[in-house]
């Protein structure tokens, strides 16, 4: 575990998944979600090469057969810490056999944590060391407690958007998967996303085609607690359907997970990101504290 802190927050990081474990106020009050097994047994992990899932967790690569489990395999491997400073730290996670099983393409992938104030930084780096061009999806999947809301009562939340205009979500199902075709995200109105146990009936919410730039967690006085501002072409809201659970997920994606209908190569899932061989790919989002 590395900590972080400043006058006005502080983090936890662990090597394993280069996951975020806790965002505290110099109060102490605690924002990240703390991974009861109850309702969901992780804090915000890191999915990567894939977003989502692949059909049947298997994909093709020339016509070979892979094979990967909901969200790839980096939140669950072990990172080198290779920097921190007083307000920075890095982690890195570069292939190995063990990668190459399952995903046949030589990489480095950085994360980087900053504090400024309150705001913390997240920073994804992912640089192609093969002879080869690399295709990969990457996404941010941070929980956060409800505000206002204690274990046991009935989910209610609210999530004020940067987009008060009639918006699109993608069309999901109860088990996750998906079509590209879009449905009227009707969750929102005026920029407002009310929220229940019920609304995650179709699992998460899936808003694409950069949409949205901003979301904040409200309190009952209105007030944002955690903000979310991102650039990533989706944004997914979650929190597990049936267990009333205290917390819920601002997701900023690069890729999306196969629709149900795709069976063609991995290269060609929707939303893919491509990287020549010795090139990079760089992308932030920030957390903001109260």
């Amino acid at each position: 575990m590395v900590e972080l802190r400043n006058e006005q927050i502080s983090i936890i990081v662990s090597e394993k998944g280069a996951e975020l474990q806790s965002i505290k106020s110099t109060n102490g009050k605690e924002y990240l979600w703390q991974a009861d097994p109850k309702y969901w047994n992780r804090h915000s992990p890191i999915l990567f090469p894939i977003v989502c899932s692949v059909n049947n967790e298997t994909y093709r690569v020339d016509g070979k057969e892979y094979h990967l489990p909901r969200h790839g395999f980096a939140r669950d491997m072990e990172f080198k810490l290779i920097g921190k400073s007083e307000r920075k730290v890095t982690f890195a996670l570069e292939s190995n056999q063990d990668t190459k099983k399952v995903y046949p393409y030589d990489f480095t992938l950085s994360v980087s944590y900053t504090l400024e104030d309150n705001k913390i930084g997240v920073i994804w780096h992912v640089l192609n060391t093969d002879k080869q061009e690399i295709h990969f999806q990457i996404g941010g999947h941070p929980a956060f407690n409800i505000p206002d809301m204690k274990a046991g009562n009935n989910q209610f939340g609210c999530i004020r958007l940067d987009n008060k205009e009639p918006m699109d979500a993608l069309h999901s199902y109860g088990d996750g998967s998906h079509e590209m075709d879009e449905v009227p995200f009707i969750e929102a109105e005026n920029g407002i996303m009310e929220f229940s146990n019920n609304t995650w009936r179709n699992d998460s919410i899936k808003i694409h085609k950069s949409q949205l730039h901003r979301a904040e967690l409200l309190n009952k006085a209105g007030e944002a607690e955690v903000t979310v501002e991102f650039r990533t072409p989706v944004i997914a809201f979650w929190s597990p359907y049936g267990k009333e659970a205290p917390f819920v997920c601002i997701e900023p994606w690069y890729g999306i997970g196969d629709p149900r209908s795709f069976k063609g190569e991995f290269k060609d899932k929707p939303m893919m990101n491509h990287l020549l061989s010795g090139a990079s790919f760089m992308s932030k989002y920030d957390i903001i504290i109260g």
